[in-house]
């Protein structure tokens, strides 16, 4: 899986991008035989060098954002880890979620055998926080368990902290887990949207960013447009963009900024 980046901000200190689902954001131990990553085609399209601050799972869709120098990437990285960014996320669940809430619910760090056998085995649960508000919901005539029916919500979704999957991990804790997560979701809803609506993919996607300006400190708000694949399931469910309404800043305007091309 993978394909074309987006660049929707460049100016001479950072580049936003919005990433496919399925596309790493570089290359790694996950996939060696992988030879496409999104670090790579956007270091290509701008020819510059370009340095993550910060990480998408790969079936994750949206933004993601790099520095370009070491000096931003250092300001950029301090302002991930102090939570002066503020990130949001848009997602299909199973169930009626709550109409809102704040999930605090601490996760012990989950390693990949492959790429994290340098990170310590024995640390115990860490701080993570994400607050949530559902803006849609759906109810199919599709049985599930002992109910007649199934239902599905949409919701805005704004992590607090930075856990590795804590999106994810949190939803299921809550039992509305992200539709089409096979690691953390249920595979019975996962196969019905395989069969019904031809979706396999992680319904997760990163919408928004707001951080500040490593030269200026100013905030910067910066979006990702839904995909095609996405914005397609939404409308199937009966979730037009004028029915759940999700009120989100526009892209950031700049002399330098270049939004919709394509790598």
């Amino acid at each position: 899986m993978g394909g074309a980046v987006k660049i929707l901000f460049l100016d001479d200190h950072l580049v936003a991008v919005t990433k496919p689902a399925g596309l790493l954001v570089h290359r790694s131990a996950v996939d060696r035989r992988e030879t496409l990553s999104a670090l790579q085609l956007t270091r290509d399209r701008i020819g510059r060098r370009v340095y993550p601050v910060h990480r998408l799972d790969r079936p994750t869709s949206g933004l993601l954002l790099f520095a370009l120098s070491p000096e931003a990437a250092t300001l950029l990285c301090n302002s991930f880890a102090s939570r002066q960014v503020e990130k949001l996320y848009l997602a299909v669940v199973r169930g009626r979620s709550p109409d809102d809430g704040l999930i605090d619910y601490p996760l012990v760090e989950e390693q990949d055998r492959m790429t994290d056998r340098r990170a310590r085995g024995d640390k115990g649960a860490q701080e993570a926080i994400t607050s949530f508000r559902r803006v849609a919901t759906t109810e199919l005539p599709y049985p599930s368990g002992s109910h007649p029916t199934s239902r599905y919500s949409l919701v805005e979704v704004r992590p607090l902290t930075g856990r590795k999957h804590q999106i994810r991990r949190h939803f299921k804790h809550l039992s509305h887990p992200v539709i089409g997560d096979t690691t953390h979701g249920d595979g019975a809803h996962n196969r019905r949207f395989r069969e019904e609506f031809a979706s396999s993919r992680l319904l997760l996607h990163a919408l928004a960013l707001t951080v500040p300006h490593p030269a200026t400190g100013e905030r910067l708000t910066i979006t990702a447009p839904l995909d095609e694949t996405f914005s397609r399931l939404l409308d199937l469910l009966g979730w037009q963009e004028e029915t759940y309404g999700i009120i989100t800043p526009s892209p950031a305007a700049s002399p330098h900024s270049a939004p919709g091309l394509e790598v």
